[in-house]
């Protein structure tokens, strides 16, 4: 509830919100999803970069937050994305991360109820399809699209 309530107030202070997301592969391309308890599907692990945040600064705390991967090495950007159906302000800054760490799964918590690692050809029914749009440009090569 109070996420709603702060969602909503960033939307009418803020002209531009900006968010950081990672599409975390394993060796064998396996997706990092996470089912967050707030909103339906599932989506890439992150969140929204802060006042005084870089990019990379919001992805690394969103991905230990939510998921528990700590990041090896500089993850590649993959894109920089109008999500202008959530708020006429609002993109997404997709990042993919394949060098990195979890040292133990994450505990289902108030934010993130569930996570899995999903091959591309077995993505869950309920994924956001965006997440998966973007599953296919980074795994597939499908054309980048400008929107979320």
């Amino acid at each position: 509830m109070i996420q709603r309530f702060l969602q909503s107030y960033w939307r009418m202070t803020r002209p531009m919100t900006l968010g950081a997301q990672g599409c975390v592969l394993t060796a064998d391309s396996k997706v990092l999803l996470v089912k967050h308890s707030y909103r339906p599907g599932w989506h890439f692990p992150g969140g929204g970069i802060e006042k005084q945040e870089t990019a990379l600064i919001a992805l690394t705390r969103e991905l230990d937050e939510e998921a528990n991967v700590l990041l090896k090495a500089p993850p590649e950007l993959h894109g920089i994305f109008a999500n202008f159906q959530a708020f006429p302000g609002d993109h997404i800054v997709l990042f993919v991360v394949r060098n990195w760490h979890q040292p133990a799964p994450p505990t289902p918590n108030r934010e993130i109820v569930d996570h899995g690692f999903f091959s591309k050809d077995q993505l869950p029914d309920d994924i956001h399809r965006p997440t998966a749009r973007r599953i296919s440009e980074i795994l597939d090569g499908a054309d980048i699209a400008e929107t979320w």
